[in-house]
């Protein structure tokens, strides 16, 4: 998609076809484009980028680094200053969620969004993993697990993307909001019976994402070879 709302679309459509069809100025086979038409064709362009999907995929990209300011403050081990991080943390998570489905839902895909949105999810989720165990609360290796599977994963979308497209699947979702919990359970200054519930959420979101790691790897083996087959046989086929 675009990003150019349809109705921007629809008007483009019936102005050239208003072009091409012999005007009062008597112009066979079309009128000369209309002056400026460039100009206003970027601003609808320009305007496009400035919906509502896209203002929250920006303020998410903003809190980040607000967020690890308020993270390392004072130590970081304030739970003042914590709270005020699981705020912005919070406020990150919730608008992941409403951007994508509004621009699902009213058509406001854009370029800008389909390649700020996934950076804006890893960037405030990555932030608060590295906080966190350079803080000493959440072990390296946890931070390494849900990184390198976030990355790779990324990576091997855009590799395979030339055979088709890897869906979001139900255990992604799931592993997203196991991450998305625990995490912020950690952000918060716990004690007692919550910190030891928050270690067991952590645990199920490392096992969600090693598990749906590895099913998207499966997944993008067998897009692949189908995908070569296809060819193959196409090629075949136009031999023939």
């Amino acid at each position: 998609m675009t990003g150019v709302p349809a109705s921007a679309a629809g008007g483009s459509s019936s102005a050239q076809g208003a072009a091409g069809a012999p005007g009062a100025s008597g112009a066979p086979g079309g009128a000369k484009p209309v002056r400026g038409g460039k100009l206003g064709a970027a601003a609808v362009n320009q305007a496009s980028l400035w919906n509502i999907a896209n203002i929250l995929t920006m303020v998410r990209l903003v809190l980040v680094p607000g967020f690890v300011v308020l993270m390392l403050a004072d130590g970081g081990y304030d739970p003042a200053w914590r709270a005020w991080a699981w705020a912005a943390f919070a406020v990150a998570m919730i608008t992941d969620i409403f951007d994508g489905h509004l621009a699902r839902t009213y058509n406001l895909v854009t370029d800008f969004g389909k390649i700020a949105d996934p950076i804006a999810d890893k960037a405030i989720m990555g932030a608060a993993l590295i906080c966190l165990s350079y803080l000493g609360d959440l072990p390296w290796w946890v931070t390494g697990v849900i990184l390198g599977r976030e990355l790779g994963i990324t990576l091997m979308r855009f590799l395979v993307i030339r055979y088709g497209v890897i869906p979001a699947s139900r255990g992604g979702k799931m592993k997203t909001l196991a991450q998305g919990t625990a995490v912020g359970m950690y952000v918060l200054a716990l004690t007692g019976p919550l910190a030891t519930l928050r270690f067991w959420v952590m645990a199920v979101a490392v096992v969600l994402t090693v598990v749906t790691g590895l099913d998207y790897v499966r997944q993008a083996i067998v897009l692949r070879r189908r995908g070569i087959a296809e060819r193959r046989a196409a090629a075949e086929e136009a031999e023939r």
